[in-house]
């Protein structure tokens, strides 16, 4: 459940049976709001109102329990469809991380297998993955460092959330299917610059880098303007497809 107050602070919480929540706002009992309809308000213990609305995946991410940095909603979307994610895709992700991007792959209807070299991560991505679609689904991960390689093979899409992703790319090669589309999350240009270079002495095409900047506005009758603050940059997407080379095809 999201609770939004007055000054549009957020507060997502797990219903439970007797349960309070606690704010500087006042107490809420989770009674009231179990069966509450979405949009419904309620009043805390000091009179103070909440909207009661049940939590988008954005929200999700944003208030979820993390160790590393999760990627921003604003990406997660561009990821997607640079990736051209969907249903049936068979896809390798490699650093999950918290499991935001492995919740927004399994929304979209992937299978997904997650290579993560920290125990600490992986353990928390598979409780945040489960906290949020349950553990019905095709997401696995496991405790194994993709720069020494990859063991599926027939794969639609490797996705890196990693400092060094060039290291990947052999192993990339024969993994992905041909036309299978590799895509890689990076904070500096500098990384980039690195990839691409790589890039074109491999077997990747058609590569492309941009980011997302996102931009909210300020609108209340005749005051029109960009608010004061803004998500800007939180990192570069870079995109390639395997293409079909001489030796791939005499083999």
């Amino acid at each position: 459940m999201l609770l939004i107050d007055s000054k549009d602070r957020r507060y997502l919480l797990t219903l439970r049976p007797g349960a309070m929540f606690h704010t500087h706002a006042g107490i809420v009992a989770h009674d009231d709001l179990i069966g509450c309809l979405e949009g419904s308000t309620v009043s805390g213990s000091t009179g103070r109102r909440f909207v009661v609305l049940r939590p988008t995946l954005a929200d999700v991410i944003l208030k979820m329990p993390r160790g590393a940095q999760v990627i921003y909603p604003k990406d997660l979307g561009a990821i997607l469809l640079a990736a051209d994610i969907g249903p049936g895709m068979r896809v390798i992700e490699a650093g999950v991380g918290s499991g935001a991007l492995s919740m927004a792959l399994l929304r979209a209807g992937a299978e997904v297998v997650g290579y993560e070299i920290r125990p600490d991560f992986a353990a928390r991505a598979r409780a945040n993955v489960e906290a949020w679609v349950g553990d019905e689904v095709p997401y696995r991960v496991e405790e194994r460092d993709v720069y020494e390689g990859i063991g599926e093979v027939g794969i639609d899409r490797i996705l890196l959330d990693l400092p060094e992703p060039w290291r990947v790319l052999a192993h990339a090669e024969t993994a992905l299917r041909a036309g299978g589309i590799l895509l890689a999350y990076l904070p500096t240009i500098n990384q980039v610059a690195e990839l691409r270079s790589a890039l074109r002495a491999s077997a990747f095409g058609l590569a492309r880098t941009f980011e997302v900047v996102e931009r909210t506005w300020h609108i209340d009758n005749r005051s029109v303007r960009p608010d004061h603050r803004m998500v800007g940059h939180t990192g570069f997407l870079t995109s390639a497809r395997l293409m079909i080379t001489d030796s791939s095809r005499d083999a």
